[in-house]
C-alpha cells in the first residue's frame, strides 16, 4: 500500500477539512506515492520515535501532534523540530498528522476518553459550525429520482440519524443552446422549455467532492446548473469535546481516584470540591480552557481537560469541578485509537504502537 492509501483510511475516519483553521494537518514529510513498509502510530514525533520507526522498518509515522506547526525558514538541526525533519528525510520516513481533525471527530480523541472512563449517552460538547452545506440543482423531471439516488449514495441527504433526505419542487426551466453547445435535449439556436425538478439536499462538507462528482456523472445535461450554500446549522456529529454520563453517580473523591486509575494520572489539579455526586462528565483532550463555559452550560458536574491557568480555575464559580489531568494524559490513548482504526481496515498490514515515551512533563 502507498502512503496515500493508508492516510485515506484515516481521513475517512477523521476528514482533514474538519481540522481547525490554525492547525497544520496532513502529510508533513514524505512522498504520498511511496510504498509503505510499516506504520508506526504515536502521539508525538520526536527523534526517539523516528529511531523506533527505523528499528521497526516503518517508513510511515502517524502522529497525532504535528511536528511542523509553524513555518520553517531553515532546516539546520538547531532544534528538536529541525532534527526530526532531517532524520525523517534522511531515512525516507513519511510523517502524517491529523491533530484537530481527530479532535473534532465524534469517534476521535474525546470519544476515546469517554470510553476509558466508561461514560454513556455521549454527545459533542461544542458542535462545529460551517460544516453543513446544501446543494440545489435542477434536472429533467423524469430523471430526478435517479439523480437523487446517486447523490444519496455519494453521501448527500444525511441529517443526524436520518438519510435520503431531500426537498423537491417541480417547475419549468428554459435554455437556448448556442452554436458551440452539444445539447442532450433541445436544438441549437432555439429556446427550449423543459419540465424540471429542483432538488435540494444537505451534506457534510467533507463529502462535497464526492457529491459533485456524482452530480456531474449522473446528470444528462451538458451544462449542469447548481449552487452550494453553507448553512448556519451546527453539526451534532463534529466538534470539540464530549459530554456523557456515569452509569452510577459517584462522590467526588471516588470519581477523581477513578480518573487517576483509568487515565494513568500521577496527580490532578482541580477547583473546589462541591460536596455533591458526579454524574454528568464533560471531557476535552488537550488544552480545553475555552470550553469551560460550554461545560457549565450543559450542566456537567465535572470538566476534565488540561493546561488550565491559575485564574481559569476561578471560572468554575462553584457550578462544577474543573480537573486538569495533564495534556499528555488526556491524549495518551490516541495512538491506540489510530492502531484500532487501521487494524480494522487492513488487519494483515504491519502496524505498530509506538513504545517511545514522549511526555515532556515529569512529576516529582
Amino acid at each position: 500500500m502507498t502512503v496515500k492509501e493508508i492516510t485515506n483510511i484515516i481521513e475517512d475516519f477523521a476528514p482533514l477539512n474538519y481540522a481547525e483553521d490554525f492547525d497544520n494537518v496532513g502529510l508533513l514529510i514524505g512522498d504520498a506515492t511511496a510504498e509503505v513498509t510499516g506504520v508506526l502510530a504515536t502521539l508525538d514525533t520526536l527523534e526517539n520515535v523516528v529511531d523506533e520507526a527505523i528499528e521497526k522498518n516503518c517508513n510511515l509515522i502517524l502522529s497525532f501532534h504535528p511536528i511542523i506547526f509553524s513555518g520553517l525558514k531553515k532546516i539546520t538541526g538547531r532544534n528538536y523540530v529541525e532534527r526530526v525533519v532531517l532524520k525523517a528525510i534522511k531515512n525516507d520516513i513519511a510523517i502524517y498528522s491529523m491533530h484537530t481533525a481527530l479532535d473534532n471527530s465524534n469517534k476521535g480523541v474525546n470519544a476515546k476518553i469517554c470510553e476509558v472512563l466508561g461514560l454513556t449517552n455521549t454527545k459533542i460538547l461544542i458542535p462545529q459550525k460551517g460544516t453543513i452545506k446544501k446543494l440545489t440543482t435542477y434536472a429533467p423531471k423524469n430523471e430526478a429520482e435517479l439523480l437523487k439516488e446517486a447523490l444519496f449514495i455519494a453521501g448527500a441527504g444525511t441529517i443526524g440519524n436520518y438519510s435520503n433526505c431531500s426537498f423537491t419542487t417541480n417547475g419549468l426551466g428554459s435554455f437556448k443552446p448556442n452554436t458551440n453547445a452539444n445539447p442532450t435535449i433541445g436544438k441549437i439556436g432555439e429556446t427550449k422549455t423543459e419540465e424540471e425538478t429542483q432538488i435540494n439536499v444537505t451534506f457534510e462538507k467533507a463529502k462535497e467532492t464526492a457529491i459533485l462528482k456524482a452530480l456531474f456523472k449522473n446528470h444528462s445535461y451538458e451544462e449542469v446548473a447548481y449552487e452550494i450554500t453553507t448553512l448556519e446549522n451546527t453539526n451534532q456529529n463534529i466538534g470539540m469535546g464530549m459530554v456523557g454520563e456515569l452509569e452510577n453517580a459517584l462522590n467526588e473523591v471516588d470519581f477523581l481516584q477513578e480518573v487517576k486509575n483509568k487515565m494513568n494520572v500521577d496527580c490532578i489539579r482541580h477547583s473546589n470540591l462541591l460536596n455533591k455526586k458526579i454524574k454528568k462528565v464533560a471531557v476535552l483532550g488537550g488544552s480545553g480552557s475555552f470550553a469551560i463555559n460550554a461545560a457549565k452550560a450543559v450542566g456537567a458536574d465535572i470538566f476534565i481537560t488540561a493546561d488550565l491557568k491559575y485564574h481559569q480555575f476561578y471560572e468554575a464559580e462553584n457550578k462544577l469541578i474543573l480537573a486538569d489531568i495533564g495534556h499528555f494524559e488526556t491524549e495518551q490513548f490516541t495512538k491506540n485509537l489510530l492502531v484500532e482504526i487501521l487494524t480494522k481496515k487492513i488487519p494483515n498490514f504491519a502496524i505498530s504502537l509506538s513504545e517511545s515515551i514522549t511526555n515532556p512533563i515529569k512529576y516529582f
